[in-house]
């Protein structure tokens, strides 16, 4: 019943916010006089903050048409390199680049939004790599018929990704994928698999949430998980490609993720509102942009959600050396030439401080050369990979790693 509950406003809402913009439109166009006089520019103003805050929104695109680089544009090439049932594995090429280019998987996360939340990530790694990105599929948009998804598969899925691209990968894993892709590591350093990655970099992930605790950590303690099952799980409704699929809703998601900062994104709205009063649409626009990919959310299995709640948030599991993947614990003493990197924001109020760096401790068998840990000071959680902080600051680290490892590992796994 909650989903289709929502599915009955979210049809509500989206009716109202279409007259919302036909009246927007109708009271801030300059042909007519009612946009030059009284309460004209102020009503269509907040009706079209509105409207904005209602529509419904499918998933976005990447939309990056081309990276310039020592002042020269080059088009971008967008192709879908592996097809699978929850998840495509996509790859970002351009003219640019030397034959010799380094090849990163970025692992997105599997949280609620779109793997489109990393577009910035995905430009800015493309002045230098040849980027690949794992495309998470919408668990409703998945028939009940291609089976289930949880953690052993996500792991499945990182290590195939990394075979496909093939030996000489280097692999990001930005907030909630840091745990599987630390587990893929090791499982393939455990088998010597010459495709392992070169270099593993983790930013702002949950791997001991034991460490600097943070409200989303609390929420997922707090509770027993029979309440998560009980409370957030439902069936995909009948409108839908996955019907009776049971998921963890993104609208719940977002709404978690909306409630933690409510009073900063009212004010946000309202600045919003003050800008189009203004007639300042550049500013307007910049918001509008970032709350059209905040406001895209897609589902999860419940199986896959369920048990992150339960390994990363309430057991522990990866931390205490209880992680099993495929029925096999996991060794990360597996892991003994992948060279590691934590990045963490000084004010991120997600992955605590101390989370990721924590991956560098249980790597017990990698040298300590092979261990980097980066603090990025004043950066909050989405800065560690969005915006002028992540392009200028925390990049040229990660592209540093990069280079400084590329040829010492790619000896020993050749």
């Amino acid at each position: 019943m909650l989903y289709n509950a929502y599915e009955v406003q979210r049809t509500m809402l989206s009716s109202a916010a279409a007259w919302a913009s036909v009246g927007a439109e109708m009271l801030t166009n300059p042909a007519l006089p009612m946009s030059y006089f009284g309460f004209g520019p102020i009503l269509g103003s907040a009706l079209e903050v509105f409207a904005h805050a209602a529509m419904s929104r499918g998933k976005p695109t990447f939309d990056i048409e081309q990276i310039e680089i020592g002042g020269k544009a080059y088009g971008v090439t967008e192709s879908i390199v592996l097809h699978r049932p929850f998840g495509n594995l996509l790859r970002f090429d351009h003219a640019g680049l030397p034959a010799d280019a380094p090849r990163l998987l970025i692992v997105a996360p599997m949280s609620g939004h779109f793997a489109t939340l990393l577009r910035g990530t995905v430009a800015r790694m493309l002045e230098s790599c040849v980027v690949y990105i794992t495309d998470w599929a919408d668990a409703k948009m998945v028939p009940v018929n291609a089976g289930r998804f949880d953690l052993d598969d996500y792991i499945d899925y990182v290590i195939d990704f990394l075979r496909h691209i093939g030996p000489g990968t280097h692999m990001l894993a930005v907030c909630q994928p840091s745990v599987p892709a630390f587990a893929a590591a090791a499982v393939m350093g455990q088998r010597e698999d010459p495709c392992r990655p070169v270099t593993l970099t983790m930013m702002g992930g949950p791997i001991d949430t034991r460490e600097a605790p943070t409200s989303v950590n609390d929420v997922a303690m707090n509770q027993p998980l029979s309440w998560f099952e009980n409370n957030v799980i439902t069936p995909v409704p009948l409108t839908y490609p996955g019907a009776g699929r049971k998921v963890y809703p993104g609208f719940l998601q977002l709404a978690g993720f909306m409630a933690m900062n409510l009073g900063n994104h009212m004010m946000s709205h309202y600045a919003m509102f003050k800008h189009l009063v203004e007639g300042d649409g550049e500013s307007a626009a910049a918001t509008k942009g970032f709350y059209d990919e905040y406001r895209s959310v897609c589902d999860l299995t419940a199986e896959f959600y369920l048990q992150t709640v339960e390994h990363v948030f309430q057991r522990h599991s990866l931390p205490k050396g209880e992680f099993v993947h495929r029925g096999e614990v996991i060794d990360l003493g597996g892991i003994r030439d992948t060279a590691l990197l934590a990045v963490e924001g000084e004010k991120d109020d997600i992955s605590g401080i101390g989370q990721t760096k924590a991956a560098l401790h249980l790597a017990h068998n990698l040298p300590e050369e092979r261990k980097k840990y980066y603090l990025a000071e004043g950066v909050g959680h989405y800065g560690i990979f969005n915006g002028s902080k992540w392009r200028k600051r925390i990049a040229p680290v990660l592209e540093a790693w990069m280079h400084q490892h590329s040829k010492k590992t790619l000896k020993i796994v050749a």
